[in-house]
């Protein structure tokens, strides 16, 4: 048997899924290790047998200081088992998949060799959350699994259709070109699922498919598809323009960072020359988003305090991811000129945030979507990969999706007959 082992390296988790080799893939084994930016890991485990759990673990405590370590658990895990309990062996493994979050103007996944990794390397900086904790894993597979072929699919890829004049700063020109300076755009592989999903499930071809998509989870963004490709997305050089994140702030006014160290009211090359570019990215990064208001990165506790407890600030970063959300929304139907087929949430807020949900809907319904309460709250727990949220007979459709990035590269590299 061959098997695809499909790698998503985030900034505080791993997710793994290893599948059959096959033109359907099937699972396997599922996992992940969470809380690696956290005094405590966790590890989540679930195998299967042909569709049926064989082995379930949620949670299990575990020691697992960062990335490199959560793989190798990962791996010994699946290599303990024996008999019955051992649906694949490391031996099987054919072909690995990596979710890289920023592959440049790549528009297709590459098969990584030298060359490509130190290429990637570059580009970490553009995508500083992400990029590096996926080429330690790359680095740990090439080593590890040795007779494996490891290939890179780009969140950025599925962006490279945007308009030049969408994708263009308005800034000099020489600079943008010199620096491949452009909107980029992320959650690639994500919005690729959602589109296919979205077009078997509405029962149109993918040249018709016209849907706004919300990925929202602790990093957000939207995106506008038109005629099933991307025109437009919040997210731009890095991941750090557009929806505010857990610890991102999204966009602001680019002077504000240098307001942030001086409290006087006027700007003056002394007052911020000690605000180096390295510091600035970081506060912008990983010092900023709901977290910097509330004290916390947990979007489901923000939501409880802000409609339960009447918390004040819970309330403020709320209301403010509401309200970018709804934004994008409103200019996203302008770009596909009125006639989306369906607003589609996704992403770990967008699938379980029910009151989100419900608050970014009264904010648009202006625009003709529609949603049931009652069916809103089913999809949040919910184990079907679409779920129809809007009312009865509603023109626009509301979809909350599951989204699966990793059986999207799968199903991608099994289609590339490597």
């Amino acid at each position: 048997m061959s098997a695809v082992l499909c790698l998503n390296a985030g900034s505080s988790s791993i997710k793994f899924s290893i599948y059959r080799y096959s033109n359907e893939p099937s699972i396997l084994v599922t996992g992940a290790v969470s809380g690696l930016t956290a005094d405590q890991q966790y590890l989540t485990f679930t195998s299967y047998n042909s569709g049926e759990v064989l082995e379930s673990i949620k949670n299990e405590k575990i020691e697992s200081p960062d990335h490199d370590s959560a793989f190798r658990i990962f791996m010994e895990h699946v290599d303990s088992k024996t008999g019955d309990k051992r649906v694949v062996s490391f031996d099987d493994i054919y072909v690995v998949c990596h979710r890289i979050v920023h592959g440049g103007a790549n528009a297709r996944p590459m098969l990584i060799t030298e060359e490509v990794y130190h290429e990637l390397d570059v580009l970490s900086d553009l995508a500083p959350l992400h990029n590096q904790h996926a080429l330690d894993i790359v680095h740990s597979c090439i080593a590890r699994l040795k007779n494996a072929k490891n290939v890179a699919f780009f969140d950025s890829s599925f962006h490279m259709t945007i308009p030049r004049h969408i994708y263009t700063y308005p800034i000099d020109l020489d600079v943008q070109k010199r620096h491949q300076i452009r909107k980029y755009g992320f959650h690639g592989l994500s919005y690729a699922f959602i589109a296919r999903e979205t077009s078997n499930y509405l029962n149109v071809e993918s040249s018709n498919l016209n849907i706004i998509a919300l990925h929202l989870g602790s990093g957000a963004s939207a995106c506008a598809i038109l005629g099933g490709k991307s025109v437009n997305t919040s997210m731009g050089l890095t991941p750090l323009e557009g929806l505010p994140g857990a610890t991102r702030s999204g966009s602001v006014d680019p002077s504000l960072i240098f307001h942030y160290h001086t409290d006087s009211s006027r700007m003056s090359t002394t007052l911020s020359k000690d605000m180096h570019l390295t510091v600035a990215e970081d506060i912008l990064n990983k010092k900023a988003g709901w977290q910097s208001i509330t004290g916390t990165t947990d979007f489901g506790l923000i939501t409880k305090r802000a409609l339960e407890e009447k918390d004040e600030l819970a309330k403020l970063a709320f209301d403010m991811f509401v309200d970018r959300v709804s934004m994008y929304v409103g200019q996203y139907w302008v770009a596909l000129k009125g006639s989306p087929a369906a607003l589609v949430f996704a992403g770990g807020i967008g699938e379980k945030g029910k009151e989100l949900r419900t608050a970014v809907l009264e904010k648009v319904s202006c625009l003709g979507f529609t949603l049931d309460e009652e069916l809103n709250t089913k999809a949040t727990t919910s184990s079907d990969v679409i779920v129809d949220v809007s009312k009865k007979d509603a023109k626009l459709k509301t979809l909350v999706i599951h989204t699966d990035e990793q059986l999207q590269m799968a199903k991608e590299v099994i289609a590339l007959q490597l």
